[in-house]
């Protein structure tokens, strides 16, 4: 392989600086955690496979942050399926879908995996 090669063959996972940083809430990604379909888009320690789950009767908010009081991105509709990327405590993190939005919502508005 020619000097050159090394240099213009770069591949698909080529680190070349900074990328843009979509707005927050537009895409499932955070610094430490990215919805499967972002791999070799955005680098992250981890990536989840989706759980999709149903939004319980009566809906739920879809919040910036996990707390109570945290501004609403918008209501998301009984029967919405939400795709689970993590869970801590009473909060879910997830997306409605690849392109968002994204937020957390209370467990407890969701249903239960089978199991």
């Amino acid at each position: 392989m020619q000097e050159t090669d090394k240099l213009t063959n770069h591949g698909p996972y080529m680190l070349a600086g900074p990328v843009a940083r979509p707005d927050a809430g537009a895409l499932p990604l955070r610094g430490d955690l990215a919805h499967v379909g972002l791999a070799g888009r955005y680098f992250v320690p981890h990536y989840a496979v989706p759980q999709p789950r149903a939004v319980m009767p009566g809906g739920a908010p879809l919040l910036v942050s996990p707390e109570e009081g945290a501004a609403e991105l918008c209501t998301l509709m009984e029967g919405d399926s939400f795709e689970v990327l993590d869970i801590t405590g009473s909060w879910a993190w997830g997306c409605l879908s690849l392109e968002g939005p994204v937020g957390y919502v209370h467990v407890d508005r969701l249903e239960s995996l089978p199991g």
